[in-house]
Order: C-alpha cells, then structure tokens, then sequence
C-alpha cells in the first residue's frame, strides 16, 4: 500500500469506529436501564465494555494474525492515558462549575482500582527487564492476578453503587420510553459487529503506517492506533456532558481503563509465543507510569475539587493532565521499538 491509500484506510477505521461508538453506547445505556441497572453501573462496566470493544478487537487481531504484541500493548497503555486526557475536553467543556466539582466522590473508588492494575502490569514489565519473570504455559503469571483485580473492582464498585443507588440514580427510563428492549439488543449487536470488523484490521494499518513513514511501531501503537480505539469513549462521554450526565461520563472513562488493563489478561492467553508483557518494549513502562500519575492528578482533583482555571479555560488539574500526556507521547516517540 502506498503512503496515501495507508491513510486513507486509517481515517477510514477513523470514521467507522467514531460511527459505531454513539450507538454502541446508546443502545448499551438502553439495555442496562431497561434491565434496571444504576447510572453509575451502566457507566463503568456496561458502557465502558462497550466502548472498549477497538482495543479487544484490536488487540486480539494484533496478537493472533498481525503478530505485533507492542501494538496491542501500545494500544491498551495509550488508551488508559488517552481516556483520562478525554477529561481535559470535558473540563474546558464546562464553562461554569469545574468537572471534578460536578462528579461524585465514589469515583475514586474505580479511579484506584485503575491505577492498581495499570501499576500491577507496568510493574511486571520492569521486573522482565531485570530477569524476574514467572510464567507457565505460555502465560504471564500476571494473567490470572489481572483476571482477579478486575473481579474485585468490579465487585466493589456493584456494591457501593447498589448502596449508593439513590444519590446515583439517573431519571433514564423516561428518556429510552419509546425504544423497546428488543430493538435496543438488535442496534447494539449491529454496531458491534462494525467495531470488531474495523478493530481487526486496525493493527494492520498501523504496521503499514510504521512502514510507510518511518516510525516506530511502539509510538503508532500507542499514539494513533489509541486514539482511534479510544473515540467511542470520547464522543460518548461529550455526549454524556451535553446532556448533563456527566457521571456517566467519569464512570465510562474510568471503566474503560480498568477493562483495558482486562484485555492485557486475554490478549496474552491468544499470544502463543510467549507472556506478552516479556516480549514488548520496555518504554511501555513510561505509558504505564504516566497513566497512574494522571489518575492520582484525577484523585486529587475529586477530593479538592479545584475551581479556578487558568486563563478561563482548565483548571490545574486539566493542565497537569495536559502536561503528563505532552510528556508520554514525547517519551515515546523518541524511545520507541523500530
């Protein structure tokens, strides 16, 4: 493929996800309140598992027909640093009352379920890099532990929300009265299918990419082929803000990293030369690392809940967000695998 038809395809992918995305998330919010879930829920796993079906798709392909373990790898730390980048969007959205000070404080329930698990795989990696790995059947030792972190957050956070259903409530049913359940599951497997057929051919094109102009796969995987994945997170959580649910918003964006660092899990029980996390670059650690400290930023700002903004735009928090996002994607643009 040529240089021009390359990135064709790739805003292809562009349009088709971004297309898919709203709907998948619509649809998804659909079923979950006709089911009779809560708003923060639906958010966190319903929606965010939605909206996190690229980076599985994509993943997957990566390492069962591409075999790029850096672009699966790339495309799940890029996304966790691209979602939480999302909320500077959000914030500069807001033109009244700061986005920390509008979501509630049970956000940093997940906010740290998300930054153990990041912190969990990033950690594995460095202990590669001295010689430390444990692994069996071709499977990281990590695996079963990232299967069992996501278990328990998402245990914890069906708890406090089944606790906290009141103060979590979102009057939603009203807003779906006219679409039947039958035709939200119909609207949804549809827009899946689009997702997982443009996720798959996403590694592809990013490895064309690389080829096509000269940059290195780490730095694709983990910049472009991310911001691509992570589109339906982005145009449902405007969505989300516009229409004043902005909870949702924090809970799908949050939920999204928390099932990203998931797909690590199952993409490397499909990789079958080895643990992923052992044969990728080390410089993920770099995304990984980045991620948790906007996350802890993030913490910060919903216990704080910071009103000023700097030349009326974002709040520090944002701008902190900005600056770790500026810096990872310089890190890895100069140090990534060719």
């Amino acid at each position: 493929m040529t240089a021009a038809e390359t990135w064709l395809a790739f805003f292809a992918c562009l349009a088709l996800v971004g297309a898919a995305g709203p709907v998948l998330s619509r649809n998804g919010d659909i079923i979950a309140v006709k089911t009779g879930l809560t708003g923060g829920w639906i958010g966190l796993i319903l929606v965010a598992a939605i909206t996190s079906l690229p980076e599985l798709a994509t993943g997957l392909s990566a390492v069962t027909i591409a075999n790029a373990p850096d672009t699966a790898v790339g495309d799940v730390f890029g996304s966790c640093v691209f979602n939480l980048a999302i909320l500077i969007v959000l914030d500069f959205m807001q033109r009244g009352e700061s986005v920390y000070r509008r979501v509630r404080q049970g956000h940093i329930l997940s906010a740290g379920f998300g930054v153990v698990l990041i912190g969990f795989v990033g950690m594995n990696i460095a202990l590669h890099g001295q010689g430390m790995a444990v692994a069996a059947f071709g499977v990281g030792g990590y695996t079963p532990i990232i299967f069992l972190l996501y278990a328990l957050g998402a245990r914890a956070v069906f708890f406090y929300e089944r606790d906290h259903r009141e103060d979590a409530a979102e009057d939603a049913a009203d807003r779906y009265a006219g679409t039947t359940l039958g035709t939200a599951v119909r609207s949804y497997a549809l827009a899946s299918a689009v997702v997982v057929v443009t996720g798959t051919a996403l590694p592809f094109v990013a490895v064309a990419l690389a080829a096509a102009m000269g940059w290195q796969q780490t730095f694709v995987g983990t910049l472009l082929v991310a911001a691509v994945t992570s589109l339906p997170e982005l145009v449902v959580s405007v969505v989300a803000v516009r229409i004043g649910a902005v909870d949702m918003a924090m809970a799908n964006l949050l939920g999204s990293n928390m099932f990203n660092i998931l797909i690590l899990g199952i993409d490397d029980l499909f990789y079958r030369q080895g643990p992923i996390l052992y044969r990728v670059s080390p410089v993920h650690v770099v995304s990984a690392l980045s991620a948790v400290i906007m996350s802890g930023l993030l913490i910060a700002g919903i216990l704080y809940r910071p009103q000023r903004r700097i030349f009326q735009t974002v709040g520090w928090i944002s701008f902190g967000l900005f600056t770790m996002y500026l810096l990872n994607s310089y890190v890895i643009f100069l140090h990534g695998t060719h």
